[in-house]
Order: structure tokens, then sequence, then C-alpha cells
């Protein structure tokens, strides 16, 4: 009964997707005022039943109801609850109404609360989101019905894969699929507002908190999901330039763009046509990186179809959103007034070169991810890594970090640079001391990591500088944002650097009472266990690990075993310190006896993750301060339409 109400429920959210549509159009025609006032609620009401849809699938997990044939390929009676819930959406058929849920209740949103853009762009803005939504609900009741029946119940569920038997999982794709669904509403913003001919302030006020919003939720999305490849996957690398990442990290680069943009033309009407397409850009790479996820043209623990029809539906999407935006901008672009000018030496200068760096590596990173795939339907197979990646995409973003420093400390429009000489003398001193230190006591080190362990210091001195001379006490919450999130890429850049340059590894064969040193630790083997799990068995290593003498620590890398599905994977053992981490992975048994261990030392490793933190940490007190800033303004607004309306009777 609940599947059948889930899809019920599927089945007139998508009807209302349609209504909603149709309504808006009408609404924009000459004689649609009688549908203007039917856009709203339908969306709302949409919103609602495609959450009581997802609810219904969350049920049938928890319960195992294993007469659902997505519950029966993905759960197990015997599974903790947790992994229940995240296998709701650690499967094809769940991730996509997970996607579609969040659309919708974002959409749903934007028509409840949204009172700062014309009623016709936010009519239009609201049709075009009704369109996105549309090709979603047709692949789900089409090709992907989360709530099909078997026609007799499973005996058992296959469960799900062991590699995302982990609690990272639960938070790390609700996050990354709220950013994508940001994107997909501001790209309905766009859309709206090149509709209307309605580009200007009011429409980035009203997208900047939903581009803030999912720029914030893509980076915890991507920091979540690094750490939790980092420790669980047991390789020890923190960024391998997977198709798979990049597909999550080609959106959150449009994001940073359309951010830095959509706060230009809010603040000073300027970029106006930049905004529009970086709106685009940004929800296309959302598709690629779905087409690519699940078109089943990658093999990855990330990649959920390999039915070519379900990847050629969703190819058809993205051609048709994208190439269908495209089209509209190409044949509005003319009605995009310039916007404000302002000079080479501004705050918007530095913002738009760095917006075009970020490009640069949006560029790299697609060019270098897509390459294998075409060659590869030609015949030839050929691998991209970090060869390729590492160096090319420093390129831009040298630069990039170079200009970060300078540009919150111009002025809006017109400056000097002869005004903030002294200013930047600092951090320029410092990134040119550390060069020169690590060139003296570390000539080993490569370039890149030099010059990323140069720069970091300066830039997380420079990120500090647009509160010289500010009353704390009185700086708004953006500033405050915009500082920790610049010093939240500084800490990243040192951690990413540093482990780069100064990473030690021993891959060791180990009997009980042996001694390996890895940096400044000693690791003594005390011994092999088998430990049994909820849902798993394993051969535990008991292991103490001295710090430059001192008492040891016990750490316990396991080796886990599955039975449903059958599968193993590795569980590390880390001990942070302030200074690095310890990263300990058990290995197989030797024919000798000797148990394979694989030990590293990271000297500030968890940086990169501290990092991310604090990345999104400045984007939550921007989209506060914004948010507190854009509803006193309506209130404000409404208490003098109140005060004049009342003056009037």
């Amino acid at each position: 009964m609940i599947a059948e109400l889930g899809l019920a429920m599927l089945w007139i959210a998508a009807a209302l997707a349609a209504l909603q549509l149709v309504a808006g159009c009408l609404a924009l025609t000459p004689k649609g005022g009688l549908f203007m006032g039917l856009v709203r609620p339908v969306a709302i009401a949409q919103g609602v039943l495609v959450a009581g849809a997802f609810a219904a699938l969350i049920w049938l997990f928890l319960s195992t109801d294993l007469s659902v044939k997505l519950v029966a390929g993905n759960s197990h009676a015997a599974k903790p609850w947790i992994f229940k819930l995240a296998a709701t959406w650690g499967n094809h058929e769940g991730s996509m109404l997970m996607w579609v849920t969040i659309m919708s209740i974002g959409g749903g949103v934007v028509a409840l609360v949204e009172k700062r853009l014309r009623e016709e762009t936010l009519v239009a803005t609201l049709a075009g989101q009704a369109f996105v939504s549309l090709g979603f609900y047709a692949f789900l009741l089409l090709a992907s019905n989360p709530f099909q029946r078997l026609p007799e119940p499973a005996a058992e569920g296959q469960g799900l894969n062991p590699l995302l038997q982990d609690i990272g999982l639960a938070f790390h794709p609700p996050t990354l699929y709220v950013g994508y669904v940001g994107l997909s509403i501001a790209f309905s913003f766009a859309i709206g507002a090149l509709v209307t001919r309605d580009v200007g302030p009011a429409f980035a006020r009203a997208m900047r908190p939903w581009v803030l919003g999912a720029w914030i939720f893509l980076t915890l999305g991507i920091t979540a999901g690094s750490y939790w490849a980092y420790y669980t996957l047991g390789w020890g690398g923190w960024w391998f330039w997977d198709p798979v990442e990049n597909a999550s990290l080609m959106p959150w680069l449009a994001a940073t763009a359309l951010l830095h943009s959509c706060s230009v033309l809010a603040s000073r009407g300027a970029l106006k046509a930049w905004t529009v397409m970086l709106g685009v850009v940004a929800f296309s790479m959302s598709m690629v990186g779905t087409f690519l996820v699940r078109s089943g043209i990658l093999t990855s623990v990330h990649a959920f179809a390999v039915d070519p029809t379900r990847g050629s539906f969703i190819l058809a999407l993205l051609a048709i959103y994208i190439g269908g935006a495209l089209t509209l901008f190409a044949l509005r672009a003319n009605t995009v007034t310039e916007g404000a000018r302002f000079s080479f030496v501004s705050r918007e200068a530095s913002l738009v070169f760095n917006n075009v760096m970020l490009c640069g590596i949006l560029g790299i990173v697609l060019i270098g991810t897509l390459y294998p795939l075409l060659t590869e339907a030609m015949g030839v197979k050929v691998s991209v890594g970090p060869p390729y990646f590492n160096p090319v995409s420093a390129f831009f973003a040298i630069p990039m970090f170079l200009i970060m420093a300078v540009g919150p400390l111009l002025r809006w429009r017109d400056d000097k640079a002869a005004r903030i000489t002294w200013a930047v003398a600092v951090p320029a001193f410092l990134a040119a001391a550390a060069l020169l230190g690590i060139v003296i006591f570390a000539p080993a080190v490569s370039v890149l990591s030099a010059l990323g362990l140069a720069l970091a210091p300066a830039l997380a001195l420079a990120s500090l500088m647009p509160l010289r001379g500010r009353n704390l006490r009185r700086t708004p919450l953006p500033i405050y944002g915009g500082v920790l999130a610049h010093l939240g890429i500084a800490v990243a850049l040192f951690g990413m650097a540093s482990e780069s340059a100064f990473s030690t590894e021993k891959l060791a064969a180990m009997n009980p009472g042996d001694v390996q040193q890895v940096g400044p630790y000693a690791i003594t083997l005390k011994g092999i266990d088998p430990v049994a799990g909820p849902n798993w068995t394993a051969l535990e290593a008991t292991l103490a690990a001295s710090y430059e003498g001192a008492a040891p620590i016990i750490l316990r890398p396991q080796a886990r075993t599955f039975s449903n599905p059958p599968g193993n994977r590795t569980e590390s053992a880390l001990s942070t310190r302030w200074n690095g981490q310890l990263y300990l992975v058990l290995g197989e048994e030797a024919a000798d006896g000797r148990w394979q261990m694989r030990l590293w030392w990271k000297p500030f490793a968890p940086l990169i993750w501290y990092g991310g933190v604090l990345i999104a940490l400045g984007g939550l007190l921007a989209l506060v301060g914004r948010v507190a800033r854009d509803v006193k303004r309506l209130v404000a607004t409404d208490k003098i339409a109140f005060r004049r309306t009342a003056q009037g009777r």
C-alpha cells in the first residue's frame, strides 16, 4: 500500500508540474491574468506531494519491504537502520527521486517566500523550474520507477555496496543534491529573467541566496566526499581527479564564479550577461555530472546505472535543457544591457579576472574528464590524471590566488593601485620569505608544492586585511563570511601543499612484535584478531603508535568482509595531531605468515578538510547576513506600503 501511495503522489506531482508549466506560460500572454495566481499554489502543492513520495520510499527501506524491487536490490533486514536510510538514496532510482524531491521543494519555497521580483518574472521562473522538474518526473516514471513491485517478495535483500556502508554516505549525497538543486533554481531564475527581459539587481538579489546556499552545500558535499574516500578506500589519497570526483567539482567551480558575479550585479548593477550565462553554465555542469554518474559510461562506487537507455534519456534531457537555455540566451542577449561600467583597477575587475580563471579551471577539468571517454568510444584507452590536472589547473589557480589576495582591498568601480600598496606589501613579503625558506631548507619539494606552501600563509594574512580599520562589532556578517571563506581556502591550500610535499609512506610486512618507523612514529604490531560487527566480520590489527618516544596509543585498522552483498572493505585507523595525521591500513597475509601493512605520516593533511569546513562556514555567515538584510528591507517596504494604503483610505 505504501509503495502504491508513493507512486500515486509521484504521478500527481508530475501532473501538477505540467499544470505549473502551462499556467506559467499562459500567464505571460496578454490575456493570461487569470492564470497568474495559479502558479504559486501549484508549485507549493507539487513540492508537498513529491516530499510525501520520497517519505514513502524512506519508509519502505526502513521497514525492509522486500516486495519492492528497489528495496530488495539495495537493502537487507540485518543491516543497521542508518544504512537502510542511506540505501534509500544509495542507488539509481532513489537518488533521482531525492533529486526531484529537493528540486520541487525548492521551487515551492521560492513560490512561498519570494517577493522581490516582478510577478511576471517570478511566474516565468516557476515555469522554468516546472519545465526542468518535468524531465526528471518523466525519467522516474517511465525509465526508473522507484516503487516497482516484484511478482513475489524476495526471500532476503541483496544489501548495499560495502564501500557505501559508511556513515559518510548518509550525509555526502544529500548535501551534493541540495547543491545541485540550488543551481537548478538559479538556472530557473536566469531563464525567467531572460523571458521577461528583467535582468537587473532585483533578479540577482533574488537568485543570490539560492546560489550561496547551493555553493555551501556543494562545498560541504565535496569536503565530506573527499574525506570519506580518504579513510574508506584505504589508498591514502584525498583527491585522484576521478571522473566522478570531477563531476562534483565542476558545478562548484561554476557556482563560485556565479556567486561572485551575482554579488556584483546585485550590489553594482554590472555583469548582467555574465551572470545569466554563468547561471546556465552552473546548471549545465550539474547535468553533465548527472549524466556521467548515471549513464553507465563510468565504473565507480558512485555510478548507479548500467542501462544505456537511461543514459540516453539523461543525455536527451541535457540537450533539451542546456540547448534550449543557450538558444534563449542567444535570442535575448541583445536585450541584456551592458550594466554599470568599472575601471581596470577596481573590485569588479578583480572579480571578473578570477571568474575567468575559474572558468579556465572548469574547462581544464571538463576536457580532462571527457577526453578519455571520447577516445575510448573510438577504441583507444587513455588515462588522464594528476600529471595533467595539477600543473595545467595551477596555471589558472596561481594568478587567481594572487588576485584574490588583492581584490577585496579594492574599491568598487574605480581605485588606484598605489592606495593599497602597503596593505599588499606585507603578504607579498611573507610569501617571498616562505618561498626562500623552502628553497633553502627543503630543496627537494616540487615547484607546485613550494608555491602552494608560500602562497597559503600570504593568502591567509591577506584574507584578514578587509577587517583592517573596521569597527568589528558593526562589520556586516557578509564581510566576515568572505574573510572566513578566503581564510578557509588558504588553510586548505596549505594542507594540500604540505601533504603533497612532506608525506611519508611505508609498505611493510610485519609479524607480531615487529616495529616500523614512519615519519615521527614508531609502529609496533601487537597482534591480528577476528572481530564481528552488526553485518560484517573483520580481521583487526592492534598497533601501538609512539610519537617521538612518547607513550604509545592503540590503533586498530580492519579488513572487513560483508556477506549481503558479498564484498570487502578496508577500515583505516587514523590518529590526528596538530601537525599531521598518522594513517594505517591492514593488508593481506603474505605466504610467509607476515601481514602487509601500509603506513603513512601526512603532515598537516587534516587542514585540507578543516579548510573546506571554514569555507562553508564563511558562506553560511554570508547567507545569514544577506537573508537578514533582505528580510529587513522587505519588512520596511511592507510597512511603507501599509502606511500609504492607510493614508489613501
